[in-house]
Parts: structure tokens; sequence; C-alpha cells
């Protein structure tokens, strides 16, 4: 992936922090919320239409529908995180950009004009639909455990199945749907809203940034015709892989941005608040705690463009990404605990967003994999390796 060199990177980067700091920022207190307090999608929309008219939305994606590289990418989309809603503005948001992503590498011209188009151009929310509910004993972090079946009938196929965790699925226009045929895993795309797909609860979870939350959904013989599926069938894990692994490592530079963001609003405290007789910076376990700060986001920050680079040549970068999925997202929690520690009582306010952050955090240690799976995931490769490395 070529990408566009340095220099026109940080011009890129350098509009969306302005954006989103000028512009953005002032929105974390509009009222505009639904009953989890996630942005509506009349919040949304405003603000892409102001990221249109200043040039930076979807800036991962040129005009001539070429992608960033993935280390370009990650200076841009940490930019994009240093609001919780940044995101969600310059349409560098979680699912979408994962699934633009994967559309751009393998959907057909016909697929790409009508799915992908509208999500690049900001008029379309995405959902994808893998997870299933664990009462069903259906995937989760373990794919290959899909319970949700399709078959075809005549130049349609028929789906059946519960989907769970589906983020920003109601109000989403665009769905990634996986099923489970006799040859295997299939991917199709959809239009939504579909009445076989119905939404049976959105439960509130501790985070609370995307529009449409995470729903439970029953899909009751969705019909979608055979040119809406990608590729042929029992390929649909084949294609989550080259979405899951930029997908995942997207994660870890949106909430690298808001960890920065977390550190900046702790460090201004601790350095006006005053107790003992001088400013908490001054006390060394308040500035201690910030510079551990410092070194777990410069850390961070050196795994995501280490695994970029990596995912730059070509390779899938499984094993890369869960390395860094594991040490980014725990790295970052440590930021955003010691922010909310730092700010004592204010920190656990909505006085500010640090206690966001380190909800969002939180709950980013599970999605797209938990640090257990990840690490289960390295110790199989370890062992493969080390078989392959006795019988030389």
């Amino acid at each position: 992936m070529s990408g566009v060199g340095p220099e026109k990177t940080a011009e890129i980067a350098a509009k969306v922090e302005a954006f989103v700091r000028d512009v953005v920022i002032p929105y974390e207190k509009d009222p505009r919320r639904d009953h989890h307090d996630a942005p509506t999608d009349e919040l949304v929309w405003e603000m892409r239409e102001k990221a249109r008219a200043a040039g930076v939305l979807t800036p991962h994606i040129l005009p001539d529908g070429s992608h960033l590289s993935q280390r370009e990418t990650a200076i841009v989309l940490q930019k994009s995180g240093l609001s919780i809603l940044g995101p969600l503005a310059v349409n560098t948001n979680a699912p979408d950009e994962g699934n633009m992503y994967l559309l751009g590498k393998v959907g057909s011209p016909e697929i790409k004009e009508r799915f992908l188009k509208p999500m690049v151009e900001g008029r379309a929310r995405s959902a994808f639909f893998m997870t299933e509910p664990a009462a069903d004993n259906g995937a989760g972090s373990d794919p290959s455990m899909m319970l949700t079946t399709c078959h075809q009938d005549g130049n349609h196929w028929v789906i059946n199945g519960r989907k769970a965790f589906i983020t920003g699925c109601q109000g989403a226009k665009v769905g990634i749907v996986m099923a489970k045929s006799a040859d295997g895993a299939c991917m199709f795309l959809v239009d939504l809203p579909d009445p076989a797909i119905r939404i049976e609860r959105i439960p509130n979870t501790i985070d609370s940034s995307m529009p449409g939350g995470h729903a439970v959904v029953t899909i009751d013989n969705l019909r979608v015709p055979a040119d809406q599926m990608l590729g042929n069938s029992g390929e649909g894990f084949q294609y989550a892989q080259i979405r899951l692994s930029p997908a995942r490592l997207s994660h870890c530079m949106r909430w690298h941005g808001a960890a920065t963001r977390a550190q900046e609003i702790a460090t201004a405290y601790a350095c006006k608040r005053k107790a003992f007789g001088k400013t908490l910076i001054d006390h060394e376990g308040v500035g201690f705690m910030l510079a551990e700060n410092l070194i777990d986001l410069k850390q961070a920050e050196l795994m995501i463009d280490w695994c970029a680079g990596v995912l730059d040549t070509g390779s899938l970068g499984t094993a890369e990404s869960s390395m860094a999925k594991v040490a980014v997202s725990e790295a970052l929690m440590r930021v955003a605990d010691r922010c909310v520690q730092v700010m004592g009582g204010t920190g656990v306010t909505q006085d500010t967003i640090v206690e966001q952050v380190f909800r969002e955090i939180r709950a980013f240690r599970i999605y797209d994999g938990p640090t257990e799976v990840h690490k289960w995931s390295l110790a199989k490769k370890i062992k493969r390796d080390q078989a392959k490395a006795e019988a030389q």
C-alpha cells in the first residue's frame, strides 16, 4: 500500500485535528442522545455536514477511492479520536471504517457503487452481523461456533438465526451478514432496515459512543440476491480475516487519540489543582502517574506503527494485530485509569470526558477479541512454530 507520503499525511492529520478540537469537542455537551446516552443520528449527520464542508470527511480514503497506507491511517485516525465524537463526525468510526476497508478490497463494482459509495460519502451507517448470543452458545470469540444458517433458493439465499452485540444496527443502512452454508461461512451485503431482521433489544452497555447501540437481533427468512454474496459460498472467514486485522488496529488508533485527550485533561487539572501546599503535579505520586502515562502512550503509538507497517507489506498480520491489540488496549486502560485517579472525584463525574474514555477503553479490551483470546491465539502460534523448528 503506497499511500500519499509523510507531508500529505501530516497535512490531512492537521486538518482533522483542528476540526475535531475546534468544531467537534463543543458537541460533547450536546444533549441529543438516545436512551443509552449515545449520540443520535441527527447529531451525527449535523457534524458530518460540517466535516464535509471542512474537507475532512472520510479523510483516510482519497477522492479517487484509494486508501491511505495503514501507517498513514494511524496518524489520521489518532487525531480523529481526540474527541469520542470525532470518528463519528469525520467518518472514521467503527464498524463503518472496517466495513469500508473490506468492501474496498473485495467488493464487486456493483457492490461498491450500491453499498460502499454511500458509506464513503458519510450518508449511510453500517453494521457487521457476526457475533451471536451467548445463551444460544453461538459464535462469539470463536466464529467457528456460528449457528446462523443460509441456503440457496433459486437466485436468492435464505438466512435464519440470531445475532448479538451488533454495533450500530439501529439506524444502519448497510449490513454485512455472516451465516453458515453447507460449504462453510458466507458473507452477504444487505439493505437495512429489512423486516426479516428484527431488533429484539438494545442492552445498555458500559460504553455509550456508538449510535444505534449493540443490538440483539433475530433474522427470520431473510432473502438476499445471490449477487450480494461476497465471493463464493464457504469463503466468509477468508473475507472476515481481510477485515479483522486492520479493523482491530483501527480501534487502537482511535482510542489512542481518546487516551491522549484524557492525559491532556488530567495534566491540566494536576497543574492547577492544589493540595497540601502545592499543585498536584508536584506531588511525586501524581507526577509519576502522568509520567507513566507518557511512557504507555508512546509505547502504544510505536506498537500501532509497527503493526501498521506489517499490514502495509500485504501480510494479513494476524499474530501482529493480536499482539498490538493486547498491548495497546491494556496500555490505554492504564492511562485512562490513572487519569481518573489523578483527577479524584472530578475524574468520575461527567464534568469532563475522562470518565467516558475510561468506560469506552474498558469495553475495548473485550471488543474485537478479549485480551485472553488473543494471548491464547499467540500461544498456539508459539507451539506451532516450536514444532516446526524441532522438525527441521
